[in-house]
């Protein structure tokens, strides 16, 4: 485990974080590597129920490292680049796909393909004073990490093409208001806001909270007739799980529910 990337299991919520603050948790190889790492453990180890993705030192994360990128005297070859890049990108498909919920604390700045990662996530809280932009036409780039696909679905085609060809630098409020981040907390508060939200997704219904992202996932690529048949499936394996019957006796006892993610 990196320690450019830290990994904590907490009651069900791995955070993962980017740590690289003297660089604003700038993307590099040794951190996009770790951060895929983590997000496959999440993916694969039971005792993973949610996650939460933050960035040391009070940024989430500016995308990738610009001053880095003007230092290369000799690119690699185009097949090169590409193959390296789209491996890296894995890290947005992973925490997007996977069956745990996903929540992202956007402080600071989220930039570039920190945002990326970010809209992949399913919930984002962000603090008062964050800046978000997509940034990449700034700097003579198209987007990478499944930006413009995430961001499309969320604020549709035409304000993705504002948000990309003009790369305004949007306040949370803003981003509020187009149904980019779930939740604006004052700065003080966004540790613990994020935290909080996450951790009640890790003491959540863990295999139907997983077939409700499935659900919406698939709603985003399959036909109507081919999410029925996925709901009608889905729901009728979330009855059988013991977190179900649990709520349900909760229902009828008048009191909170105790899942146990199973």
């Amino acid at each position: 485990m990196s320690d450019i990337v830290m990994q904590s299991l907490d009651r069900g919520l791995l955070t993962i974080t980017m740590n690289r603050p003297d660089r604003r948790n700038a993307l590099n190889a040794e951190m996009v590597a770790g951060l895929i790492e983590a997000a496959r453990r999440a993916a694969d180890d039971n005792d993973v129920r949610a996650v939460l993705l933050k960035g040391a030192g009070g940024t989430f994360c500016v995308g990738g490292d610009v001053k880095a990128m003007a230092a290369v005297k000799e690119p690699p070859p185009l097949e090169v680049k590409v193959a390296t890049l789209r491996r890296g990108m894995e890290v947005s498909r992973i925490l997007h796909q996977m069956s745990k919920p996903v929540v992202a604390q956007l402080d600071g700045a989220a930039a570039g393909a920190g945002l990326s990662m970010a809209l992949a996530c399913d919930l984002r809280v962000a603090s008062t004073s964050v800046k978000i932009t997509t940034a990449f036409a700034k700097v003579g780039y198209s987007g990478d990490y499944g930006g413009t696909y995430f961001l499309t679905q969320i604020v549709g085609s035409a304000k993705a093409r504002e948000l990309y060809l003009t790369s305004p630098v949007l306040s949370a409020q803003e981003a509020l208001a187009l149904g980019i981040v779930t939740r604006v907390v004052p700065d003080a508060e966004i540790d613990a806001a994020a935290k909080e939200l996450a951790m009640s997704l890790a003491q959540g219904p863990t295999v139907t909270l997983g077939y409700i992202k499935r659900n919406i996932n698939n709603a985003e690529n399959l036909s109507l007739e081919a999410c029925f048949d996925a709901e009608a499936l889905h729901h009728s394996r979330c009855s059988d799980t013991a977190d179900h019957k649990e709520a349900a006796r909760a229902f009828v006892e008048k009191r909170t529910p105790t899942f146990k993610g199973h």
